[in-house]
Order: C-alpha cells, then sequence, then structure tokens
C-alpha cells in the first residue's frame, strides 16, 4: 500500500495533483483543505495518501496531514460513505467543523456536502461521535481571505462542478458572493465555503 508520496509537484487543481515521483506521474485527488497549502507547481511536496482499490480502479486520495488522512479514514468506514464524499466533506468544511458537527450530533449541516443525505449523515453522527469526542473537538474556522484574481474564481468554479454541483448554479453563487459580501479578497477555499453556503441556503 501506498502510504505517502514525496516528489516534485507537476500540476494541481483544488480537486487533484500530479506527483512526480523517480520519473513517475502520480495523479493524487485532493481535498481543498490540502489544495490551499501545496504550494506551486515544481516545488517538493510531501502528501500522506490513502489507497483505495476497487475492481475497475486504484485510486490515491492526499493529504497535508497526517491528521487529515485519519479523518478521511475515520469517515470512509461508516457504510454509505465513499472516498469521493469523504473527499467531498474535507473540501466543504475544515476538519475541526466536521469533528464539531458530528459531536455536537448536526445533521443539517453534514447534509449540506454533496451526496450525504440525511441517513448517511445520522450515521455519521451515530457511529462517529463517540469516537471524536474522545479526542477532542477544536474550534472551526474559516480560511482568512487573500488575493481575489479570476483564476481564484475560475479555480473555485472547477472545484464546485468537480463536487457534483450544476454549472450555472456554482456560476449563480459565486456571483452573489462575490457581490454581496464586503470583503474584497478572497483564498480558493474561503471563497469555496461561502458559495456552497450560499447554494445551500
Amino acid at each position: 500500500m501506498i502510504a505517502s508520496l514525496t516528489g516534485v509537484l507537476v500540476s494541481k487543481s483544488p480537486t487533484e495533483v500530479i506527483i512526480d515521483v523517480g520519473g513517475v506521474g502520480y495523479a493524487v485527488h485532493i481535498p481543498l483543505s490540502t489544495f490551499q497549502v501545496l504550494g506551486s507547481v515544481n516545488d517538493r511536496i510531501t502528501l500522506f495518501t490513502h489507497q483505495h482499490i476497487r475492481e475497475d480502479a486504484v485510486q490515491l486520495f492526499g493529504f497535508a496531514t497526517m491528521e487529515e488522512r485519519t479523518l478521511f479514514r475515520l469517515l470512509i468506514s461508516v457504510s454509505g460513505i465513499g472516498p469521493k464524499i469523504g473527499q467531498g466533506l474535507l473540501s466543504g468544511m475544515s476538519a475541526d467543523e466536521i469533528r464539531g458537527h458530528i459531536v455536537a450530533g448536526n445533521v443539517a449541516a453534514l447534509t449540506a456536502i454533496p451526496g450525504v443525505g440525511r441517513k448517511t449523515a445520522e450515521r455519521l453522527v451515530l457511529e462517529l461521535r463517540d469516537k471524536i469526542a474522545k479526542n477532542g473537538t477544536p474550534s472551526a474556522a474559516l480560511a482568512t481571505p487573500g488575493p481575489t484574481s479570476i483564476s481564484v474564481r475560475n479555480e473555485t468554479l472547477l472545484a464546485l462542478t468537480s463536487l457534483g454541483y450544476a454549472r450555472p448554479a456554482a456560476e449563480k453563487a459565486i456571483r452573489a458572493v462575490l457581490t454581496e459580501s464586503s470583503t474584497e479578497n478572497w483564498t480558493v477555499e474561503g471563497l469555496i465555503r461561502a458559495a456552497l453556503k450560499k447554494m445551500n441556503l
């Protein structure tokens, strides 16, 4: 099993990166929390990975920290939660927010993530509340906004459509956030989370 990868970042998007490790390019699915701290193309990076094996494919999911990978594995241990939904959860909320909502039994907040229905959210709470509570639940906070640019808006749109939202709805939410907010500068992660909240009001 591939537990980690260290190599050169060849390309990146909010949901996937390619890492060159000794001349071999690995495609790795990532959540937004990891994308935000990756650095630049051609940087040397390390990702902690989870290898998901299916009959028709082998997929790698990568995380900036072992803590993120541990939470991801905990999430996908729940019936009805596959790697794509686990990736979506870590993209729509910070790790602290996920833990906090599960411990608090906040089913409504969890169902705001595409693919997470009420029954699935209830299973998350039922199966993971005690496990997470034992390890503590740090307070959650949104990422601090950074410089906004066309590339930030484009990457936000790509991430939202990759997470399962229709392009017109995603574009409308992004425009609404940028128009209504007093914040002039956004990071990709911050804009995505604001747009997700706008679409799930």
